[in-house]
Formats: structure tokens, sequence, C-alpha cells
């Protein structure tokens, strides 16, 4: 049997302040209730949902502007990480959104929970890839994540222009000798 309950706090995966829910009885007795997160619903919280909401919508309105500055804050910044490869190239293991929470709280000091790094499966390839960041009131933000293999050694992006315009030199001279 569930119990109806307001919540007093937005609780993730559950609702949000001034909602009114229902939930399993072990999670009502053991977390929302100790945690003062709900209370149980009847006559007397039709009022103080009603201020929940009004204190909810505020919050919201502040919690916007705030992820809407530090979103822009984020665009443009790089995160990189080095992984160990076969002798392909290929990567052993993935890059999942547990690792890429951490890196940005070890190298732009971010704090943000696993849960607000949208991936649908973990990254196993090289290279530069972009991350889509859930932050509050659902604001989307992205990050640049570069993965390096450990031990490869990548020509800079001049070196390998110089080698592709050699190489189509040859190919042309070769082309019309051919027609001849």
């Amino acid at each position: 049997m569930k119990n109806k309950l307001l919540l007093t706090e937005d609780v993730y995966g559950l609702g949000r302040s001034g909602d009114i829910v229902s939930a399993k009885p072990g999670y009502v007795r053991n977390f929302l209730i100790p945690q003062r997160k709900a209370v149980f619903a009847g006559e007397h919280s039709i009022r103080l949902q009603e201020k929940l909401r009004e204190e909810r919508a505020k919050q919201a309105a502040v919690d916007m502007k705030e992820a809407e500055a530090f979103a822009a804050k984020l665009l443009g910044k790089v995160i990189t990480t080095t992984v160990k490869v076969d002798q392909q190239g290929h990567m052993y293991g993935s890059v999942a959104a547990a690792d890429i929470s951490k890196m940005l709280k070890e190298q732009l000091e971010v704090i943000l929970e696993k849960r607000n790094v949208v991936l649908s499966h973990g990254i196993k390839t090289l290279g530069v890839h972009e991350v889509t960041l859930k932050l509050k009131e659902g604001v989307p933000a992205v990050v640049t994540l570069q993965i390096k293999g450990e031990g490869v050694v990548e020509k800079p992006p001049v070196e390998a222009e110089a080698a592709d315009l050699e190489e189509a030199p040859q190919e042309s001279e070769e082309a019309p000798q051919e027609e001849e």
C-alpha cells in the first residue's frame, strides 16, 4: 500500500516541491519523513501546498538564470583524459558518465553528479566528443571531451595537412599519364 505525501523539497525521481505523490511505505518511513522532504497529505496540507508551489516557482526562476549563466561559462571548455589502448588503437574500456563527472570536478572544478551527464552509453572511441550536461531546470550545457590513447603518438594538425597535400599532387600526376 502506498502513502499520499506532500513533498516539501524536490526529490530526484519522485517529484518537485508542492507535488502530491505516493511512495512505498519503507521509502516514506526511512527516508522522506526523517529527512523532512515530505509530510503526509491531508486537509491541512492544501494551504501548505499552495505556499510550496509559489516558493518553487520563485526558486525555479532563480535556478534558471543561474543555470543559463553557468552553461555560458562552460561553453568552449575542454576536458581531457588518457586511456589505455591496444596496438590497433582501440580502447580497453569506455568513458562513462561517472568518469566525466570526476573529470569535470578535477579539471574545471565543476561539481556535477553523474546523472547530470547525458550519455546513452559509454564513449568507446578516441578523439574529440561533445558531451551534453543537464543543469538545473533542464538547461543544457555542452563540454568538449578529448580522449587520448596512452602511448599513441598523434600527428599535429599542421603535419597531417602537409602530408595530405604531398600525396595529392602525386595522384594527379599519375592520372594524366594513364589517360595518354
